[in-house]
């Protein structure tokens, strides 16, 4: 049951928060740990922003938070729709703190809502397809987070739907949005047929990390390491920034989660 509430002078918001000096110290799951070059990284950061600049969000880069190393990546903090955000639990200890600074930012824009313990979800766990929110059980999001982001959602017109992640970080890692009912998908770590009746294009088998991409107004926003799937969204019709993200993708980062993307503006 939607409340009725209505975004007006809508402008797109990108919340991204700068590499700190320690994200050589990231937590790790599914990758080996090797040397991230800090400054390139800062660099690749700041050409992502500057990316989401040129499609047209309007930039708002948080300073870095020294003694977090994860904290580059937002979208693991909150999970933001028209009406709410709700504010995670991530699923380990140290990106727990994150959290506080994100709910800061936010709170101009949106009614905050929190997830509590023993809860856990992250935000790279939620897809969100129209009013239906499809969330990966993960190493990082547990039943009692989605259970409760189902009862925050539901009064607003939302269905959440679980779908089972263990081949990958997070359910993004397996599968993102690419156009209107679009998804780009590792059939390897996800079964498609879970999304319903939406088009897929399958990564290239080289590439089995390149299901993260970012959707921006109609376009894709997607690293640069991935060219054998680039060209398959690319001969789909489907517009493609490249963006050099190697550095982040040592810390298991991706373009999605350097950011937190939503209309902005004023709720009626």
């Amino acid at each position: 049951m939607s409340t009725g509430r209505r975004i007006i002078n809508s402008l797109s918001v990108a919340i991204t928060r700068q590499v700190c000096a320690a994200l050589g110290e990231c937590e790790l799951t599914h990758q080996s740990r090797v040397r991230i070059d800090i400054a390139r990284a800062v660099e690749q950061h700041h050409e992502y922003e500057a990316a989401l600049a040129t499609l047209g969000c309007k930039v708002i880069s948080l300073p870095p938070q020294p003694s977090l190393p994860d904290s580059v990546f937002v979208e693991d903090a909150a999970i933001v729709l028209d009406e709410l955000a709700i504010v995670t639990r991530p699923g380990v200890q140290s990106r727990r703190p994150e959290t506080a600074s994100i709910a800061e930012a936010l709170a101009p824009h949106r009614r905050i809502w929190f997830v509590e313990a023993p809860g856990t979800i992250e935000g790279g766990d939620v897809l969100c397809l129209g009013r239906q929110l499809f969330v990966g059980l993960s190493g990082r999001s547990n039943e009692s987070g989605i259970m409760q982001l189902r009862a925050i959602v539901w009064p607003h017109g939302y269905t959440v739907t679980s779908v089972q992640v263990d081949a990958c970080l997070h359910l993004k890692s397996a599968v993102s949005q690419v156009a209107d009912r679009t998804l780009l998908v590792n059939p390897a770590w996800i079964d498609p047929s879970v999304f319903g009746a939406c088009a897929v294009i399958d990564v290239d088998p080289d590439e089995p990390a390149a299901a993260n991409g970012l959707f921006v107004r109609d376009t894709v926003l997607y690293p640069a390491s991935f060219p054998r799937t680039r060209g398959r969204l690319e001969a789909a019709g489907i517009a493609v920034v490249p963006v050099d993200v190697s550095e982040l993708q040592k810390a298991e980062g991706a373009v999605t989660c350097c950011s937190l993307i939503f209309q902005g503006g004023l709720l009626a």
